[in-house]
């Protein structure tokens, strides 16, 4: 499971509009907006853990370095130079913290050995 969310649940409103790629009040736009809400990525590891299975949870910019999208990025780099710029910033806006990299959380659930990424640290 990936998607966009707090580790820890907390109170507040996790409801949100987006259109074009913009935030907007949810209520402004009916039929317009994309309506979206954070993941309780704590609850359904809960649930997973009360079901007998193993979960994790790690940031997007974790998950995706222990996978090794840096080295993959620097290979494409080197495969095509004259992207090298657009992959820089596709993986920045992956794995910066300040971007996708700790908003986005990776969850796996498993029984037996743990799935790659996760197996790591």
């Amino acid at each position: 499971m990936i998607d966009y969310g707090r580790a820890n649940s907390e109170p507040g409103d996790t409801l949100q509009a987006l259109r074009g790629h913009r935030r907007e009040d949810p209520l402004a736009s009916p039929g317009a907006a994309d309506l979206t809400v954070h993941a309780d990525f704590a609850a359904v590891l809960c649930a997973a853990r009360g079901a007998g299975a193993s979960a994790g949870l790690l940031t997007q910019r974790e998950f995706l370095r222990r996978l090794g999208v840096e080295a993959r990025a620097q290979a494409l780099a080197r495969a095509h130079p004259d992207r090298a710029d657009t992959l820089r910033r596709q993986l920045e806006r992956l794995i910066a913290p300040d971007q996708m990299g700790e908003l986005f959380k990776a969850l796996a659930i498993w029984t037996g050995d743990p799935p790659p990424a996760f197996n790591a640290g």
